[in-house]
């Protein structure tokens, strides 16, 4: 089968590439409106990018009907986003806050989410969230530059909270423990239970 990408519409290429770049990771976003209205929003369009700065990028689409989504729009007037990861125990949290929920509701209240203080960053974070990183709004990319329906947030990290029960030594994360889930095709995740390991090459 070969695909010419060129004919597709985005739902369809949407569809295509969802399907088969997988197990994405799923960044949980939390952030904070200019009202003070705290948001929280999952997106699987997401990846660590690079470690010096350490710095994570979220990919943050239009809604359908061309407006811009919250955690966009609030990143950019504050500068701040506490990005979590989450486990099984949270998935069904994290779907429920994918809702589309008025600008001025939040999803911590909504879907009665406990939340912590940030430590360096105003948006509230996750309390039970195994990782969470918090960060500052290092740039924001629209992407294509002709017609921008994406937005690529490069996110600083500053501080992580790393929940002490994920750590099988006090200094390595145990991938078993921390038991994160990733996003398939459609409806289906899975986790990062099972693994097996390969030693690099020289």
């Amino acid at each position: 089968m070969e695909l010419d990408f060129a004919t597709l519409g985005a739902a369809d290429a949407y569809r295509w590439l969802a399907a088969t770049v997988t197990p994405r990771p799923v960044a949980w976003v939390s952030t904070l409106s200019a009202n003070g209205t705290s948001n929280l929003a999952p997106f699987s369009f997401f990846q660590v990018i690079c470690d010096e700065p350490p710095t994570l990028m979220v990919n943050v689409g239009l809604r359908p009907d061309g407006s811009l989504k919250d955690t966009l729009r609030n990143a950019r007037a504050t500068g701040e986003l506490v990005i979590h990861l989450v486990d099984r125990a949270h998935a069904e949290a994290m779907n429920a806050t994918a809702a589309s929920l008025p600008n001025d509701v939040s999803e911590f209240e909504r879907c009665g989410i406990a939340t912590l203080p940030a430590v360096r960053v105003a948006p509230l974070r996750v309390r039970d969230a195994a990782v969470a990183f918090e960060c500052t709004l290092a740039d924001v990319l629209p992407y294509p530059a002709e017609q921008p329906r994406q937005f690529l947030l490069f996110a600083r990290v500053l501080l992580a909270h790393i929940d002490d029960a994920v750590l099988a030594d006090g200094r390595h994360v145990d991938t078993a423990r921390l038991d994160l889930v990733g996003r398939l095709g459609g409806s289906h995740y899975t986790t990062t239970r099972d693994r097996f390991s390969m030693v690099r090459p020289a």
